[in-house]
């Protein structure tokens, strides 16, 4: 791991949690040596020096460790070292040999293959320490390095300390309270918390391997044996593990998942390549306090609530700034002590309205969403102190401050604070149209690869919802992309139909993008409005209801990314 756009609190969070295991190994007479240099070079020569005949090491999907992988493999066996390695393959090799494309399909396909194993038992009390005299071994070069070391000049800000002694704490934490625990629904935690967050944040600490995924599962087990009513996958605490394999098994068979160009998965999309918007946007700079705030919180912390990431996610992309999503994902991919490969790439495809997920109409407002959860703006006084005295009535939006209320709260718009870079109003609605558009563009390409193929009736409007199900089930990514699109213009058509019977209005594309001013409220991450303080809507309002009739079982629920 290079510190190549990896930021410190990343890095630090690494090195915290190899300090943390090097402990644990002198507390049984042991200690962890940490070799310097690329693998492929250090490993021939202490397989030499140190007479080494098996190799163990934790598998890794992602593309770059998956070719590295593979080099070391071959210089083991060039040394004859013994390579000892695990199966990521059973779950695809169950499903006919390609990957689930819909949490429905993934969930239906674990409860066929049951519980994972129980995790490993607790290490021996006592292990052997390295032999005296070991080359390449001394503690002066193999002890874990600090930041500085490694190239850093700024020291690490995020109040989250890595390791193991804190994974174990903050679980034990979180399972104090059974009853939350069971009772655990993603989309009613709330994203403006900071003092104590509403999740668990033991995302980092799984990603780096610092909590057992089994040990935390086998955990939860034990609390749904005691209370029957618990909560259930996607939104419950067991969804949020399931949406990591999910997330990684789709991932890691699906050839360029990190990117649009050459994703059989993902919707081609002519985004616009404009560096004053996205550097606004990754330097909290956009004039709207909400978003700002979170992105601070991200370069501060290196952790933000999963709705938090959803509304940055959404106005960089088709709610506001129409950046690509690949520029997102570079800049979490940066800041995120929690960044996992293939769950953020996932989730910014989710977010974009690019793959998994196609209500593009549905946009999160940066102003009403955030205030629905902390009206007085804590979050936001907390990480942009320069709006800390802003009276709560415009602290979400201060360009509307009377100039005389701007001075006695010490902050000017355009001066001290920016002006909003965009009109959301405006701009939302335009991107809605942009995004129906290609949507129709990315459904004739899909219907121009397929003119070969035998020729079928198209479906209706009420049939493409049924289309894009039953290829969810898993069909081809091709397949799911066409019948997503198709979904998403049916949706539009049939939305803008209704909406328009008895108010004279029968142009899709306003009467779609009128879905956008559904009180700001976005979605919520299990594919329903989210209701006032954050909770699902029972059954939602009738334009509310017009959309889930119009999509039926078309689409998976929203990711509630695995930001646990």
């Amino acid at each position: 791991m290079s510190n190549c756009r990896v930021s410190v609190n990343r890095y630090n969070f690494l090195l915290e949690s190899l300090k943390d295991l090097d402990a644990s190994f002198k507390a049984r007479g042991s200690r962890l040596l940490v070799l310097r240099g690329k693998p492929e070079e250090v490993l021939p020569r202490v397989f030499k020096e140190w007479g080494v005949h098996k190799l163990c090491y934790e598998l890794d999907t992602e593309p770059y460790a998956k070719s590295r992988d593979e080099r070391v493999r071959q210089l083991a066996a060039d040394s004859g070292v013994q390579v000892v390695d695990c199966d990521t393959d059973m779950l695809v090799a169950r499903n006919g040999g390609s990957p689930p494309l819909t949490m429905q399909s993934f969930c239906k396909l674990v409860d066929r293959v049951g519980d994972p194993p129980a995790p490993a038992p607790d290490p021996p009390a006592a292990m052997p320490p390295p032999a005296e005299g070991m080359p390449s071994a001394d503690p002066g070069v193999t002890q874990v390095p600090t930041w500085q070391e490694v190239g850093f000049t700024e020291a690490p800000v995020t109040i989250f300390k890595g390791g193991e002694t804190e994974a174990l704490r903050r679980l034990e934490a979180s399972f104090a309270d059974p009853k939350w625990v069971a009772g655990f629904q993603k989309p009613e935690t709330d994203p403006s918390a900071f003092l104590k967050p509403s999740t668990t944040v033991l995302s980092p600490y799984l990603k780096f391997g610092c909590l057992s995924a089994r040990l935390f599962h086998a955990r939860l087990l034990e609390v749904y044996r005691q209370h029957k009513a618990h909560s259930q996958p996607p939104v419950s605490l067991r969804g949020q593990l399931l949406w990591r394999e999910f997330f990684y098994t789709v991932g890691a068979n699906t050839p360029n998942f990190n990117r649009m160009a050459g994703n059989p998965i993902c919707k081609q999309i002519p985004w616009d390549d404009n560096e004053e918007f996205f550097n606004a946007w990754k330097e909290a700079r956009t004039g709207f306090p909400w978003i700002d705030a979170i992105m601070t919180q991200l370069r501060q912390w290196g952790w933000m609530h999963h709705l938090a990431r959803h509304s940055v996610a959404c106005f960089l992309t088709r709610g506001d700034l129409y950046v690509s999503w690949e520029r997102g994902m570079e800049v979490f991919e940066e800041h995120l002590i929690d960044q996992d490969h293939y769950l953020n790439a996932a989730n910014w495809m989710w977010l974009s309205a690019s793959a998994f997920f196609s209500q593009y109409f549905r946009v999160y407002s940066p102003v009403v969403f955030g205030k629905k959860y902390d009206p007085d703006g804590k979050f936001i006084r907390k990480f942009l102190p320069v709006l800390k005295d802003m009276p709560s009535k415009y602290i979400y939006e201060p360009w509307t401050a009377p100039l005389e209320v701007q001075r006695r709260a010490g902050c000017l718009i355009g001066k001290d604070y920016p002006r909003p870079i965009v009109d959301h109003a405006t701009v939302s609605k335009n991107n809605i149209s942009r995004m129906a558009e290609a949507y129709r563009a990315n459904k004739s390409t899909d219907e121009d690869a397929g003119a070969s193929a035998p020729k079928k009736k198209a479906p209706g409007r009420k049939g493409a919802a049924a289309a894009a199900g039953a290829a969810a089930g898993g069909d081809s990514p091709e397949a799911v992309a066409a019948a997503a699109a198709s979904t998403a213009v049916a949706a539009a058509a049939t939305f803008a139909a209704r909406r328009g019977q008895g108010r004279g209005r029968t142009t899709p594309v306003k009467a779609v993008a009128g879905a956008s001013d559904n009180a700001g409220v976005g979605e919520s991450p299990d594919g329903q409005p989210a209701a006032k303080g954050g909770r699902k809507a029972s059954g939602g309002s009738k334009r509310q209801r017009t959309i889930k009739e119009a999509l039926g079982a078309a689409a998976d629920k929203p990711a509630a990314d695995p930001s646990t």
